[in-house]
């Protein structure tokens, strides 16, 4: 909990996130994740050591660019309703929060350089349907209950802060974060778009944001968008709402998220133009402070970011 009352990002500290975990570890390291699920990397010594290694790489970034490091977990899919498909019982879901936290935690004490760059450790959550096409919608009390289960391990564990990603409706997102502030942790709430900058569920990106502001005081520490091309947004940041919007998580491909799912191999896009497109998007985004990468991403894409950006 070093930084769980002082998130440095908050106060202006330029940080970036890891890119595309689950691509990184299918495409590039060749591991079979079920279900996406790359927490199931930690059953083996050889997804281990791929995990180990993928995030020194992103820490070695963020201390080489001064900038600080959020350390996401692997735990996208690491909830109930994943969990029973895959046939993991709730002590063992209960014991890889666990042991996420504290690699992440002796990660830290081994690279961190505080005065200019801080690592954060963020316990990430996922959304309990699909998400690009969820076919079960929670209500706002449900998605509470949910994923309040979560949440309760990386308070109990040490995390600074709980990251909901890919959110594709407002309920699930009001609820994800009347958990977080039942438990008085920080959270952010990161929204995935589609190709005409609407969520998933057609609600419209300014309305969603809103709409939890508006339901929880306020509460999430700020917001994010993921999951998507800076072409597919862009064109809907405008208003004084985008003043909550601090991360940016964007892939690297144009691809619609229906094409992304069927696709066999990996289209990571030119590292270089998502770092120039970052660097027009920080014009729209007065407050942006938190960059990585999603689907598609890797070193090289948070690396161009870093350089496009410096100064922005």
């Amino acid at each position: 909990m070093k930084y769980r009352n002082a998130l440095p990002q908050l106060t202006g500290t330029p940080m970036i996130t890891d890119g595309g975990l689950e691509t990184t570890l299918i495409f590039n390291e060749g591991l079979d994740l079920p279900l996406f699920a790359a927490f199931t990397a930690l059953e083996s010594d050889t997804g281990m050591a791929a995990i180990d290694a993928y995030m020194r790489r992103y820490a070695e970034i963020a201390v080489h660019a001064r900038r600080g490091f959020v350390m996401d977990t692997p735990t996208w899919r690491a909830s109930a309703r994943w969990a029973a498909e895959l046939d993991i019982t709730q002590e063992m879901l209960r014991a890889v929060h666990q042991e996420t936290v504290c690699n992440l935690s002796h990660l830290r004490d081994a690279l961190e350089v505080p005065e200019i760059s801080p690592f954060v450790i963020n316990g990430v959550i996922g959304p309990q349907d699909d998400g690009y096409h969820p076919t079960q919608v929670l209500t706002e009390d449900q998605a509470e209950a949910y994923h309040s289960v979560q949440i309760g391990w990386f308070d109990e564990f040490g995390a600074d802060m709980v990251s909901a990603i890919t959110m594709t409706y407002i309920a699930e997102a009001i609820g994800i974060t009347r958990a977080a502030k039942a438990r008085n942790i920080p959270v952010a709430i990161a929204f995935t778009v589609e190709t005409d900058g609407n969520l998933p569920s057609g609600e419209r990106l300014k309305d969603a944001i809103c709409a939890v502001d508006q339901a929880t005081d306020g509460y999430p520490a700020y917001f994010m968008i993921n999951c998507a091309h800076p072409d597919h947004f862009a064109h809907v940041l405008t208003g004084d709402w985008t003043g909550r919007i601090m991360g940016l998580r964007a892939n690297a491909s144009r691809l619609s998220h229906e094409a992304l799912d069927g696709a066999e191999t990996l289209d990571d896009g030119d590292p270089a133009e998502l770092g120039a497109l970052y660097a027009g998007l920080s014009h729209l985004l007065p407050n942006l402070t938190v960059v990585g990468g999603c689907c598609g991403t890797d070193h090289r894409h948070v690396a161009a970011i870093c350089a496009a950006t410096q100064g922005a």
